[in-house]
């Protein structure tokens, strides 16, 4: 549950969604058999969340000279959002026991 919740570090600190989940998972990994699947779950979604944010950005940075790229912006939000209620959900999941499986999430960490 904790690797999940930690990603709402990232409200309080630069990057603490991606670091709050490596943290907890690097230090609790071999004393509690579950937060493995659970770290590199909750560690994956936020890089990927990381890397559609800056993809987003990047796209709409570079057709706002084409006066379509503002549109981009509005979907900033929606990642921002997804951040925050999918590792609510993932912890929920976690506290009853069960893996919680991230949806559109890529397998960056093995």
């Amino acid at each position: 549950m904790w690797c999940h919740l930690s990603t709402l570090s990232g409200m309080f600190l630069p990057l603490g969604f991606v670091l709050g989940p490596l943290i907890i998972w690097q230090i609790k990994k071999n004393e509690v058999p579950s937060i493995e699947a659970h770290g590199k779950a909750a560690l994956n979604f936020q890089l990927t969340l990381l890397i559609l944010a800056i993809g987003i950005a990047i796209v709409g940075f570079i057709l706002s000279f084409f006066c379509v790229g503002f549109l981009f912006f509005f979907l900033l939000p929606l990642v921002g959002l997804a951040g925050i209620i999918f590792p609510i959900i993932a912890g929920l999941k976690a506290n009853e026991g069960k893996e919680y499986r991230y949806p559109y999430s890529f397998t960056l960490v093995t």
